[in-house]
């Protein structure tokens, strides 16, 4: 698997206010809600993170940029992401999954 998501977290987004006044940047933990939506679009049976050992923020993500999002499966349980802003890296990592498979009955 390789897929990519484009995105771009706005200036509305509740976290931004706060972070920081006067000079926004996007929290690190939103661009990997991100990361992790993009699999949950793309990798369905990837439904339970057990760890993310790797989480590298290189550069600050401003609000209103747009967000090109890479995830590449590694292993059935493993995925590498990589998150750039025309072309430079803001963040890249590893997160690993749990391979629990969905009850028929389950929403």
């Amino acid at each position: 698997m390789n897929n990519e998501r484009t995105v771009t977290i706005g200036f509305d987004h509740p976290s931004i206010a706060g972070h920081f006044p006067g000079r926004p940047i996007v929290p690190g933990v939103v661009i990997l809600g991100e990361v992790l939506e993009t699999i949950r679009l793309t990798e369905p049976d990837l439904n339970t993170v057990i760890g993310i050992p790797v989480a590298k923020f290189t550069s600050p993500l401003k609000p209103g940029e747009c967000l090109v999002i890479e995830v590449t499966r590694m292993a059935p349980e493993r995925v590498l992401f990589t998150c750039r802003v025309g072309g430079q890296a803001v963040a890249s990592g590893v997160i690993e999954f749990a391979i629990v498979p969905r009850s028929v009955n389950s929403a």
